[in-house]
């Protein structure tokens, strides 16, 4: 492909003729690399195509950077990379390259873990990477623990297991001790991502959502404020619980 075949032309004239590119390892560009994926996510969620086609741009030249890396060091590079993922893809999809009859998206997800399980030979829960985001990583991992069996059978049934580390957070926090409360407020955290998981609701972005929210109403509370002329500082908690009240009857 022309355009692709211009990316990595571009990038191996980088790291031959650029300084800054040409000090950069793997290391050093993954926190280029979270950014951009981040800026994916945020593209998308602003349903902007110019933007969604730019960011996943910038994506896609990190992969390239870290594939140029590894082929200036003789150990791969970019087609080793896309016959990778390919040969990936179509032994993991014997439904579509090969003989394997599916009956809908269950079949396919077992199929997949089933298969992904005999190539890298480890237990259940291996494979999920530790600095995933946390909420995300309880998210996969519970959900690997169900693919055999172990989980709640229905979302109703994973409720009272968050009233239960309520009422241990709220003894930790009586008890004055932090580790355990940090423990418990952990504990809480994943009874509630169970739930989520049980309804198909990805945590990470429900929390973003929640937070974007709070941010817009914290704003107007602040915008309103500011018109009476005082600061955050001079005014008192219950005029912004009021005005946060009044700006949340508003957006409903």
């Amino acid at each position: 492909m022309q355009a692709f075949d211009r990316l990595v032309t571009i990038m191996t004239r980088l790291r031959e003729e650029c300084p800054w590119d040409k000090k950069q390892t793997h290391t050093s560009l993954l926190k280029y690399l979270l950014e951009e994926t981040y800026e994916v996510v945020d593209a998308i969620e602003s349903e902007d195509d110019e933007e969604i086609c730019e960011e996943l741009g910038d994506l896609l030249l990190q992969v390239v950077f870290h594939a140029e890396i590894a082929r200036q060091e003789s150990r791969f590079d970019i087609a080793d990379i896309c016959d990778t993922i390919s040969d990936k893809m179509e032994r993991r999809h014997p439904h579509v390259f090969g003989d394997t009859k599916v009956t809908g998206v269950k079949d396919v997800l077992r199929n997949w873990e089933a298969i992904k399980a005999d190539e890298k030979g480890k237990r259940t829960l291996d494979g999920v990477p530790r600095n995933m985001p946390a909420l995300l990583r309880a998210y996969r991992v519970q959900g690997k623990a169900s693919k055999v069996g172990f989980d709640w059978k229905q979302t109703i049934d994973a409720f009272p297991k968050i009233e239960e580390e309520v009422a241990e957070l709220k003894e930790a926090l009586e008890s004055g001790n932090p580790e355990h409360f940090e423990e418990e407020l952990g504990d809480l955290l994943f009874a509630v991502v169970n739930v989520a998981r049980h309804q198909h609701v990805d945590p990470e972005r429900a929390l973003r959502y929640a937070t974007q929210k709070f941010q817009r109403r914290f704003n107007k509370v602040e915008d309103a404020i500011l018109e009476q002329g005082k600061t955050m500082r001079e005014s008192s908690l219950e005029e912004m619980d009021a005005l946060w009240d009044s700006h949340k009857a508003m957006e409903k």
